[in-house]
């Protein structure tokens, strides 16, 4: 059985690795697919380790690339649950790179996932409640509120736009897009 509620301190995660030339896209930087596969990892160590379940992916809803990462870096990611639903975690990660000859650091990006915990016939279950211990994480939580109500924003718009109107079809002319519907 869980406890009721757990610290953010109990999902913190941090990971390292240096950045191999296997890991490059064509222009030779690391390849953002490696990151993610990366960030998906490490969402899901946090979430597991905070909900004490196993937990799979339901959306990830933010990956902003700042800075590309070279060959050579050592790449830290440090995750934590930032806010917590019924049975879903939003795990915040930051991601940075350090070039091991200089110490320069940079940040390269920062990612939101959305996990579920879930038991062992698949089923969702209760994650702890969050207890936020200081003004940062009060922040953090704020943040993911305010994802969550422009998330169900878009997505009402996305279902109440009608785009068989004149009227919808008639304001794409301001965009780059040429209408050859048959």
């Amino acid at each position: 059985m869980t406890a009721d509620f757990k610290p953010v301190s109990s999902s913190k995660i941090s990971i390292s690795e240096l950045m191999l030339p296997s890991h490059t896209n064509f222009s030779g930087k690391i390849h953002g697919g490696y990151i993610l596969q990366l960030l998906d990892q490490i969402a899901f160590a946090s979430a597991s380790k905070f909900s004490g379940n196993y937990c799979v992916t339901a959306s990830v809803d933010t990956v902003n690339f700042l800075k590309p990462i070279e060959v050579g870096e050592l790449v830290t990611m440090k995750a934590s649950v930032n806010y917590v639903g019924r049975s879903s975690m939003i795990v915040g990660i930051r991601v940075e790179a350090e070039n091991i000859q200089t110490g320069a650091i940079k940040h390269c990006n920062s990612s939101y996932f959305t996990m579920v915990a879930k038991d062992n016939e698949g089923k969702s279950v209760p994650v702890p409640g969050l207890i936020l211990s200081n003004l940062e994480e009060v922040r953090r939580f704020r943040k993911c509120i305010k994802q969550i109500e422009s998330k169900k924003e878009v997505e009402e718009h996305a279902r109440m736009t009608d785009v068989n109107s004149i009227e919808d079809l008639a304001s794409l002319d301001q965009y780059n897009v040429h209408l050859e519907i048959h």
